[in-house]
């Protein structure tokens, strides 16, 4: 495991550990040694943050995606040493004139009346493939789903996104003529849900470019077919569909979209393509670290149409990451531009819950 250290040591000290190895134990003694009766907190931040655990919980059936793909089922996850995450550059991602080329390749699957691709498939020929951000092997190496500043798990379907879908068929949410943000998508599912239900507009964002091309394009293109999606399904859609198959104009209405959020949300308003505010921003499980809580508010006071609605699902608690629900919503407060309330709790395992966010201006 490779650590980095920001120690702030004047010159001299620095030219002194120079002589010293790059072991985690050889920078602790040489600091203590310039710096007698200095902090120990370092030590114990690295410590504490090695210990192995799940992206969801220490239990695996607070975790466990409600899909059939083993693949998707909650893995240990290692925690990482904070670090600077490295910089990802936002971009937008082309949909190919040839919609059937995106599913080559592709075993289809369906749930809650959609259809997405097999998971463990599209990871088995990552893994096999060269790929620039080769996410599937460094998954693989450090035994993990979250690696800061390179993966954020969007390979898997973690289950408040199911918790989000029922949510928003329960309450009867009306999609028509709304423009609509699956923010930090994966799989899209969110977003294509909205899409099956006539929104105007639909956005999908990941941090990896690699679960946009590999994921969340071949779900929206697989439930853009005739028949496909929203109530009963038949068959999930052959790789070898003809292009007469696909509906234009569902696909017209979407646009995709990788990198950071800070990015993602710059790109946006400073972009050529006209752009206008979403109505409704859709997201599940990204409040699982209180290092991006920053980030995420900002993207979403600066997106959010000033009388748009946010609904965000996630768990009480994300054991070994530090994050969730209330540490959340006591962030919103403090920062005192939107006001939250909870419209669902599912208290099944892991206590889980459906909050809207709105601007405390809106109307």
């Amino acid at each position: 495991m490779a650590f980095q250290f920001n120690f702030s040591i004047e010159e001299k000290a620095g030219n002194e550990l120079e002589t010293l190895g790059d072991t985690a134990l050889q920078l602790e003694s040489a600091q203590a040694s310039l710096n007698p009766g200095g902090s120990t907190e370092k030590s114990k931040e690295i410590s504490s943050e090695e210990n192995v655990v799940h992206k969801e919980s220490l239990c695996a059936h607070e975790a466990t995606p409600k899909t059939s793909d083993p693949v998707a089922n909650c893995s240990p996850v290692q925690v990482l040493p904070k670090k600077r995450a490295s910089f990802k550059v936002a971009k937008e991602h082309n949909i190919p004139e040839d919609f059937s080329k995106v599913l080559e390749n592709k075993v289809m699957e369906a749930v809650q009346g959609l259809y997405y691709v097999n998971i463990s498939v599209v990871e088995m020929t990552l893994s096999n493939d060269s790929h620039e951000e080769d996410i599937v092997s460094k998954s693989i190496s450090s035994h993990s789903d979250l690696i800061t500043g390179i993966y954020e798990g969007g390979l898997k379907i973690w289950e408040c996104t199911f918790d989000l879908m029922d949510y928003l068929s329960e309450a009867e949410m009306q999609f028509i003529n709304k423009t609509v943000l699956d923010l930090g998508c994966g799989a899209g599912l969110l977003g294509i849900l909205a899409l099956k239900r006539k929104a105007k507009k639909v956005h999908f964002q990941d941090y990896n470019h690699t679960v946009i091309d590999e994921i969340t394009l071949p779900n929206v293109v697989a439930n853009c077919t005739d028949g496909g999606g929203d109530g009963g399904i038949s068959e999930p859609p052959s790789k070898k569909h003809k292009k007469a198959d696909f509906i234009p104009a569902l696909m017209s209405k979407c646009r995709f979209f990788s990198g950071e959020w800070a990015e993602f949300s710059q790109l946006l308003l400073s972009g050529n393509k006209p752009f206008s505010k979403y109505d409704l921003i859709l997201t599940s499980e990204t409040i699982y670290n209180p290092d991006y809580y920053s980030a995420l508010h900002d993207t979403i006071s600066k997106l959010l149409d000033k009388n748009g609605r946010v609904y965000l699902a996630s768990k009480a608690h994300y054991f070994g990451v530090g994050g969730g629900v209330h540490i959340f919503e006591k962030f919103i407060e403090e920062r005192n531009v939107f006001r939250t309330r909870t419209v669902k709790v599912i208290d099944e395992g892991l206590t889980r819950y459906i909050i809207e966010m709105a601007f405390k201006i809106s109307s």
